[in-house]
C-alpha cells in the first residue's frame, strides 16, 4: 500500500519505491530508496499519523553505484521513451512506474492501467545494456482491488 503521506515527502522520485504494512497501530515501512534522507523522512512522517504507535522501518537505502544509476536513467529513457507509455504516464509529477536498481539488478514497481502496459514496460526495460536481470513487479490498476 502507499499513502500520501510518503509519496509528497521531499526528494522522492522515480527511482525510490516507499510501501507499508499496517498490523493494529504498528506500521511497517518497506521499499527501497537512493538516499539515506528519504528513509529517515518517511519514518518521521509515519510516525506523525494519528493511531500510530510503533514504526518498524524497513526501508533499504541503495548503494551508491555510478553503473547502477547508467541503468537506471538508460531504463528511466527506454519505457518512458516509448510512445505507448510515455503520454499515459510519462507527464504525471510522479510517473507511476519506478525503477529500482541494486547490484545491476532492475526492478519496476508502480501501478499501469493494464497488462500490455505492463508487457511492454518489462520489454523495454529487459532490453537495457548492462541489466543482469528484470523484475516486474508492476500490477495493473483491475487486480488492486481483489
Amino acid at each position: 500500500m502507499r499513502t500520501p503521506q510518503l509519496v509528497t515527502l521531499p526528494y522522492y522520485g522515480i527511482f525510490d519505491d516507499l510501501a507499508f504494512e499496517v498490523n493494529g497501530s504498528t506500521v511497517t515501512l518497506l521499499g527501497s530508496v537512493v538516499r539515506l534522507t528519504l528513509k529517515s523522512g518517511a519514518e518521521n512522517a509515519t510516525k506523525r499519523i494519528e493511531g500510530v504507535t510503533q514504526v518498524v522501518n524497513n526501508i533499504d537505502v541503495l548503494p551508491l553505484s555510478p553503473n547502477d544509476d547508467r541503468i537506471g536513467i538508460t531504463t528511466y529513457r527506454a519505457i518512458y521513451g516509448d510512445p505507448a507509455l510515455s503520454t499515459r504516464y510519462g507527464y504525471r509529477a510522479l510517473p507511476s512506474i519506478h525503477i529500482i536498481v541494486k547490484n545491476g539488478q532492475v526492478t519496476l514497481e508502480g501501478v499501469v492501467a493494464n497488462e500490455g502496459d505492463k508487457n511492454i514496460a518489462y520489454a523495454r526495460a529487459n532490453g537495457v545494456p548492462g541489466a543482469f536481470s528484470v523484475k516486474n513487479n508492476l500490477i495493473v490498476e483491475s487486480q488492486l482491488e481483489h
